[in-house]
């Protein structure tokens, strides 16, 4: 476990920390965030507490998913509240390991390279999430409203209609023959309500 004991190797694992909490409020319930957040802090934890830690430089770095969060609802602000936790998280994790001089003893070429590749994350985590937010859910049934289909069976009480590349259950006010086309005109939870096109 010696290894662990290098501050290079201990920025990294603080820095995976941050990055594997972010992917766990982006992206959870895989569990494989998780479990490597759970790894990491464990191992990074073994390393700060042998080798020490600037505090203010952690507050620093542990401040930025506060503009992260923010950056996911703001629209018009996100452009900044994600360079503000960029700056927040590449600035304090630079810091967390000082000499006595208060002169970071991370390798400069290791920071910057991490510092690029948490910033690229963090970006992509961000889109990923407005992304999902924006879409349109695959089965809503309210966008089904209007559209035509065909009666694949009897319809009255119940049945079924193909509307939209999909068999639907239906149900309509006058009974409607198989083969029939039909219009969606309602829903009722999962069911839709049709009612027969005249020709």
């Amino acid at each position: 476990m010696e290894f662990l004991l290098s501050p290079d190797i201990a920025y990294v694992l603080i820095v995976g920390v941050a990055m594997l909490m972010l992917a766990s409020i982006v992206v959870p319930g895989t569990g494989f965030a998780e479990i490597g957040l759970v790894v990491c802090l464990g191992l990074a934890g073994y390393a700060v507490y042998h080798i020490g830690i600037n505090i203010w430089a952690l507050i620093v770095a542990a401040l930025s998913i506060v503009p992260f969060l923010f950056a996911v609802r703001m629209k018009n602000l996100r452009l900044a509240l994600l360079g503000l936790s960029m700056v927040l998280l590449i600035g304090g994790s630079i810091f967390l390991f000082v000499d006595e001089k208060g002169w970071p003893t991370v390798n400069p070429l290791l920071a910057v390279i991490v510092s690029i590749i948490s910033a690229g994350f963090i970006w992509i985590a961000v889109d990923r999430v407005l992304a999902i937010q924006g879409s349109r859910p695959s089965n809503d049934l309210q966008a089904l409203i209007g559209k035509v289909g065909e009666a694949r069976t009897e319809i009255k009480t119940d049945g079924s209609v193909q509307v939209g590349g999909e068999l639907w259950s239906a149900r309509s006010e006058k009974p409607i023959s198989a083969g029939s086309p039909v219009r969606v005109i309602d829903r009722e939870g999962f069911v839709i309500v049709v009612e027969k096109i005249s020709k």
